[in-house]
């Protein structure tokens, strides 16, 4: 089994690191470090933002997700596709005309520029770093329960990997890794829900019947409760799931590398398509063939847990239908899945340093592209570093529930500055400082409040704050703050027939 993980691993990172030698040779800008040159092409950059959008959480952490939650894992299935439509419908366009390395270029077509880059790319860092923590935590445990080495050599290797795809190869390297793990992705979820299938002679009401007797809780597949959220726990968790994903820096700076807004929206399309069919296998198939393949079995435990961890529930599957080669090959997958979206995230960190902060900030536009892009590559190291410490802070935590705390950020912060500045005529720069600091604030302190860092990480008996997803309330916040900012005190020398200016250069 060791010899089969090492060589399926050995395999991706070589063509991940080949594609990075080839991207750096062709990577001489800033255009090509942050954008690739606006050259994608729209299914190229929709299969991109579909490796980028799914995540660790997406293959391992969903699918345990249904495995122990059944009915309630749902709403991580859904969520994707709403934001993706809504991306079409409200975003992408005015995206791909406005933006052009950072959606903060976008604030700063209609904003005061030196505030709001300081406080957009302090909550873009935000998001961006808690997003990057949940894949390490994801590669940690997978890299563990292979090679049986030590969880933080694990979260040092992924770091590694992560800073030189960035430093070295800009985004044309972080697209083309993110493409291959897209069809990579692809091809072994389609290869997982059918041999998964073929054990009940591709008989879903065969394998849903094994599934119920197996799991201990009646009901868990048909009715609520599984994850024991009341109702405001369930909106809050699908507020932040969606305007989360609207609010992701990462995922908008991918409709800055297409040509034109046609493209744009065929990205979203693509995107959309690969990441539905792959959440609607994950959830009909793979989560629930593993409860009737592989619950209850004692190889696949330990203490009555599952070996590694709920998150292993997928590459457990693949041993148990394809043996260890199938199961090298899914967890080599994995693994490619966490290191593309990883790549991404980092990009669009050192993005908010170097461009946001740095170049318009510190620099006030008059740094050259070599300092602009040198500063980006210090800055990955420093990143890599920072997710290190994070990875090992948060150790054994669900990776789909960590993810649904990044997006909180995200969408307390990121998404209402965005949409209302494409949209109000009268938002103005103190409502989107107050307000994208209030979200920042409130959604960091309800977290560290809630069970996930108060009584897990502090070790505490009783959380201070109730509920596991603060989105809700810290993104009704924020908006609170900018429409009431915005209304008490109109910004001067705006022209209000035309509040959105040229497309910044």
């Amino acid at each position: 089994m060791s010899l089969v993980a090492i060589s399926c691993f050995a395999f991706v990172i070589v063509i991940t690191l080949g594609i990075t030698y080839v991207a750096a040779r062709r990577t001489h800008s800033a255009d090509d470090f942050y954008i690739a040159g606006g050259n994608i092409s729209g299914t190229q950059n929709g299969l991109a933002i579909a490796g980028d959008f799914m995540s660790a959480a997406t293959l391992l952490g969903t699918s345990a997700m249904v495995f122990e939650a059944g009915y309630d894992a749902a709403i991580y299935i859904s969520a994707s596709m709403v934001a993706f439509t809504l991306f079409i419908f409200l975003m992408t366009d005015k995206l791909q005309e406005l933006g052009h390395y950072t959606f903060t270029d976008i604030l700063c077509t209609r904003l005061n520029e030196r505030p709001i880059r300081i406080v957009a790319a302090t909550t873009a860092l935000a998001s961006a770093l808690m997003y990057l923590m949940v894949q390490v935590v994801g590669a940690g445990a997978l890299i563990q329960i292979l090679f049986g080495i030590d969880y933080w050599v694990a979260v040092v290797l992924v770091s590694t990997l992560m800073v030189l795809y960035v430093s070295v190869g800009g985004m044309l390297a972080t697209t083309w890794v993110q493409i291959t793990k897209a069809v990579l992705l692809l091809m072994g979820i389609t290869v997982l829900a059918g041999l998964t299938l073929w054990q009940f002679g591709f008989d879903l009401s065969a394998m849903y019947d094994s599934a119920y007797r197996k799991h201990a809780t009646p009901h868990w597949l048909i009715a609520p409760g599984g994850l024991d959220l009341d109702l405001l726990s369930s909106l809050s968790l699908g507020f932040g799931l969606v305007f989360g994903l609207l609010g992701s820096p990462h995922l908008l700076m991918r409709f800055f590398t297409v040509a034109d807004a046609y493209q744009a929206r065929k990205s979203a399309l693509v995107a959309m398509a690969c990441v539905s069919y792959v959440n609607l296998l994950i959830f009909f198939v793979v989560g629930i063939g593993a409860v009737a393949l592989i619950n209850g079995r004692p190889e696949y435990f330990e203490n009555g847990i599952i070996a590694g961890g709920a998150n292993m529930v997928a590459v457990h599957l693949a041993r148990e239908i394809g043996g260890n080669v199938f199961f090298g090959i899914i967890a080599a997958i994995a693994f490619a899945t966490i290191l593309a979206v990883v790549a991404g995230l980092t990009l669009a960190s050192v993005s908010a340093i170097s461009h946001d902060l740095y170049a318009r900030v510190v620099r006030k536009g008059q740094a050259t592209e070599r300092e602009e892009i040198r500063v980006s590559r210090i800055s990955t190291v420093v990143l890599g570093v920072l997710v290190i410490g994070l990875g090992l802070a948060f150790e054994g935590q669900n990776v789909a529930y960590l993810v649904s705390l990044a997006l909180a950020v995200a969408a307390s912060t990121n998404f209402p500055m965005l949409i209302l500045t494409m949209y109000w005529r009268r938002f103005t720069t103190m409502a989107a400082v107050l307000g994208g600091v209030t979200g920042l604030v409130t959604t960091l302190a309800l977290v560290i409040l809630g069970p996930a860092v108060w009584v897990t990480v502090l070790g505490n008996q009783t959380p201070v704050f109730g509920s596991a997803y603060p989105a809700l309330y810290s993104m009704l916040t924020a908006f609170g703050v900018m429409f009431v900012v915005s209304l008490l005190k109109a910004e001067p020398g705006r022209d209000a027939m035309n509040p959105m200016g040229p497309r910044l250069q």
